[in-house]
């Protein structure tokens, strides 16, 4: 059995989880009079558009190219300032780049609330698409974390209005609605991991959890330590073993108002902090920034609010294995073994190797239910992140049909991954003379790979993909939409893959 908190006090959780939408949002066919400032995408060829004002010559003698993200505004007497913002070559016109071109005009206008952009020359790429970008670029540039500041550094955006023909201004306020919540799910999911544990603890993410499960009409059951133990979560309870914080599993179960067209499964992360236990981390800037080693929990807790708002029509379950990894004398040491939920035994070999122990239970309660597919997503190697750095994430999988969805999915959102081998062979270095398997090999071993296979023993025959997001839950500096700090990464590409997702046959080995 589960409990779930009756009792929640919002005065407990910071207030800018209660945050409404992010912008208000309209479609029309010119700019209107309460328009601030004006964007306008541009090529590096052809005649610019006619909202400009400005052809080619001038451009050019302002020392504009239209080179992707870069910006020149032009003041207007008694209007609004009109922003050129480069798109590239017109060839190369993809989502993304219109994503960042709109991002970039965002940022040059960070003074002004009420902004206007053309769709105007866009129109290679479906305006549903572009639309949606276009929203996601501005609204994402301009987060700020609010978090426990008095004061707000930057001001916040009021109006969006996309300007396009009258022909396609019905698609266009589709994909701005789609761009809207993809975004509103992205800056929750970084508000949440931005957020210091000593003001989010697993508990009390679970409390906001029921409470957003309440509000957008999807079921929140939270497993207490208690109920861990009854189901014998044997990896998460010793992870928490040497926390004074409780541990929970958070299960959000979204159903589709019409029969379901699949069933999906999402494991993630929620590691509140990571001190590495008796595997102590050292004290430097990334120890500092453990607070974002729940950024997989809190990507699936926002994309599976926003599922009913897109009308997905994908069951899909989420599984938040949440506590924190803290040392103590009554911690889990080297050489410990434990029993997962499934019955299997894990010798624990270094206890910073944590996020596989807490998913692993899930991953087997995920299998007993036999869903279409199964996707889970942590911040888990640095092994990871050292190999493909902080713009890519890395994905395995067993199933090629269900990778290709994933790729896809990440290809749609501007959110890169790239498949590293589930190389089998390597799956000897876990071997273990004391138990089943242990957690990990010893430093100098491929990890990322090593915590792949680990992972992939507790999925049985289910098409399964592992997406580590070591490298990319974290932004060392801005970069147009990417703003400093926790970065939501594989929100929106989680949003994606729901509402795109079909079964694929069982097995399909990759």
């Amino acid at each position: 059995m589960s409990t779930t908190p009756q009792n929640f006090d919002r005065t407990r959780q910071p207030p800018f989880l209660h945050r409404s939408a992010p912008a208000g949002i309209s479609v029309a066919s010119a700019p209107p009079a309460n328009a601030t400032a004006i964007g306008v995408a541009v090529f590096t060829t052809g005649a610019p558009p006619k909202l400009l004002g400005f052809d080619r010559k001038n451009l050019s003698a302002a020392g504009f190219t239209g080179a992707a993200a870069s910006t020149l505004t032009i003041p207007r007497a008694g209007g609004p300032a009109v922003v050129a913002a480069g798109a590239g070559a017109a060839a190369d016109l993809d989502t993304s780049r219109i994503r960042d071109a709109a991002a970039a005009f965002a940022l040059n206008a960070a003074s002004q609330t009420r902004l206007a952009f053309s769709l105007e020359g866009l129109d290679q790429i479906p305006i549903d698409e572009a639309a949606q970008a276009a929203v996601e670029g501005m609204l994402l540039a301009r987060y700020e974390y609010v978090g426990l500041r008095r004061e707000r550094k930057a001001l916040p955006l009021q109006e969006i209005i996309l300007v396009t023909s009258d022909e396609h201004r019905a698609a266009a306020r589709a994909g701005a609605a789609r761009g809207q919540t993809y975004a509103k799910a992205t800056i929750l999911a970084r508000d949440l991991a931005n957020t210091p544990h000593s003001h989010l603890s697993a508990m009390k993410l679970a409390e906001f959890a029921v409470e957003l499960g309440r509000k957008n009409g999807f079921d929140v059951d939270v497993f207490d330590k208690e109920a861990l133990q009854r189901i014998q979560c044997g990896g998460l309870l010793a992870v928490n073993a040497g926390s004074a914080e409780p541990p929970c599993m958070i299960k959000l179960v979204y159903r589709p108002k019409q029969k379901a067209t699949g069933s999906l499964a999402i494991v993630g992360k929620g590691i509140m902090y990571d001190s590495g236990g008796i595997s102590l981390k050292p004290s430097d800037p990334i120890h500092a920034r453990m607070k974002n080693d729940m950024s997989g929990a809190a990507a699936i807790l926002a994309a599976v609010a926003e599922l009913g708002e897109l009308a997905c029509t994908t069951a899909v379950t989420g599984y938040l294995m949440c506590t924190d990894n803290m040392p103590s004398g009554t911690a889990t040491a080297l050489g410990d073994v434990f029993t997962t939920h499934g019955g299997k035994t894990v010798e624990v070999f270094d206890t910073d190797a944590e996020g596989r122990l807490v998913m692993c239970d899930a991953l087997e309660m995920a299998a007993e239910e036999r869903h279409d597919a199964i996707i889970d997503i942590a911040t888990l190697t640095g092994s990871c992140a050292r190999a493909l750095g902080p713009d890519i994430a890395g994905v395995f999988a067993n199933d090629a049909a269900l990778l290709s969805q994933v790729q896809m999915a990440a290809k749609a959102t501007g959110e890169p991954i790239w498949e590293l081998p589930l190389h089998r062979p390597y799956r000897e270095i876990i071997d273990s003379d004391v138990a089943d398997l242990r957690n990990c090999g010893p430093i100098g071993k491929p990890d990322a790979i090593i915590a792949a296979l680990y992972l992939s023993e507790f999925v049985g025959e289910v098409p399964w993909a592992h997406l580590d997001i070591c490298g990319t839950a974290w932004n060392e500096k801005e970069v147009l939409w990417r703003r400093a700090g926790c970065s939501g990464f594989g929100t929106r590409l989680l949003l994606e893959l729901a509402t795109h997702f079909e079964p694929t046959a069982r097995p399909a080995r990759h």
